[in-house]
């Protein structure tokens, strides 16, 4: 039997630009694929699943509430709904049938409002929100974000993202803390991130992870939280959470992986290093090639190799490098954030030695090709 690659015409793919969607972000353990498996091949009464293992993953993570969404993203739109809608039973049939009369400002710092695949903007209004900017693109102090709540506003929400502007930021600590004072919560977009209690902790009302990202578990999403939030966005099901509902599967998927995660030990930004530092002198071997160990920008013990182009040594517009990297036989992916500037990042995390050996091979025949035309 022919590969799916084969079936499909699909290309391989190198993925070092980390838990990424348009890669397919992670590839699950083999007792999370069995899980899914069984979640495929049985019936349940999908209420109180939702509701057990929405309970059991609270217990497992010491909050109140918990519940398994379809991604992240639906995890923003609904929790939005959740605190415009929340026991309204005409909103939550009407949400975006007339002009809300109801607080429906949710208020995000100017730095914040990011394009992560779509943009964070697209998520509210989806949720029947209207964001509001607090502070400015590079700076956003607990004062600014305070100004910008008035009687209108349902919500505060803070993106935890290396998207995001880092510098001159408030931290979400001080986020709850001007939550506390105005009565009102604080939403946290935690998709990436690996800490599933910190944020909870820290004083958040409602915190939104990535359940396919540092969970590695199946296409899915994760809202935990206070009791009443959390059962709040439960009622979307039959509101707009109908058109981005999770299956028995992802439910039971999900369920499995954060227990695994609990308790399988961490790869270290050490031992990350360890892993790039073969990868990271062969390039510097390489004429106009500088590479150097980097962390993550928003404080994950992450480690990755930064790779710097000299343009004019290596012929080659950093861009134009990328693009031919994705388009190989093998397409080979990058952060490339900074391109523009002549640097791109690899993620080491799902990429193996030989592949390391892969791409620094491709890096090093495109550059000794010379000049292109």
């Amino acid at each position: 039997m022919s590969s799916i690659y084969e079936k499909y015409d699909l290309k391989q793919v190198i993925n070092a630009s980390g838990r990424m969607t348009i890669l397919g972000v992670s590839t699950p353990s083999a007792d999370v694929v069995d899980t899914v498996s069984y979640g495929l091949n049985h019936y349940f009464e999908i209420k109180d699943l939702v509701n057990k293992t929405g309970a059991y993953i609270a217990k497992l993570l010491e909050v109140e509430n918990a519940v398994v969404v379809s991604c992240a993203s639906a995890g923003i739109a609904q929790s939005v709904a959740a605190v415009i809608v929340k026991d309204n039973d005409w909103l939550l049939d009407n949400l975006h049938a007339a002009p809300l009369t109801v607080p429906h400002n949710i208020v995000v710092p100017k730095g914040h409002n990011v394009n992560f695949g779509a943009p964070v903007g697209a998520m509210v209004a989806l949720g029947g929100g209207r964001l509001i900017e607090a502070g400015y693109s590079n700076e956003c102090s607990p004062e600014q974000l305070a100004a910008a709540i008035t009687p209108t506003t349902a919500a505060l929400l803070y993106i935890k993202s290396h998207h995001c502007v880092q510098k001159s930021h408030l931290s979400v600590e001080q986020a709850a803390v001007v939550a506390r004072k105005h009565g009102i919560p604080l939403i946290v977009d935690a998709a990436a991130e690996e800490d599933l209690q910190c944020y909870y902790q820290m004083g958040a009302d409602l915190v939104i992870y990535s359940g396919a990202k540092a969970i590695e578990g199946p296409t899915s999403g994760l809202v935990i939280g206070r009791t009443q939030y959390v059962e709040w966005v439960k009622r979307q099901s039959n509101g707009i959470g109908r058109a981005m509902k999770v299956g028995k599967e992802g439910i039971l998927g999900l369920t499995q992986a954060i227990e695994n995660y609990l308790v399988q030990p961490k790869t270290t930004g050490a031992e990350m290093v360890a892993k790039m530092t073969p990868f990271i002198d062969h390039l510097n071997g390489i004429n106009g090639v500088t590479a150097r160990v980097v962390w993550d920008a928003a404080g994950r013990d992450i480690a990755r190799a930064e790779i710097k182009f000299d343009e004019a040594v290596t012929g080659w517009p950093t861009g134009e490098l990328v693009q031919a990297l994705k388009t190989g036989d093998i397409a080979i992916y990058f952060r490339g954030y900074k391109a523009n500037e002549g640097i791109i990042e690899a993620d080491v995390r799902s990429v193996s030695a030989d592949q390391l050996h892969i791409i620094f091979s491709r890096i090093q025949a495109l550059i000794s090709g010379g000049k292109r035309a």
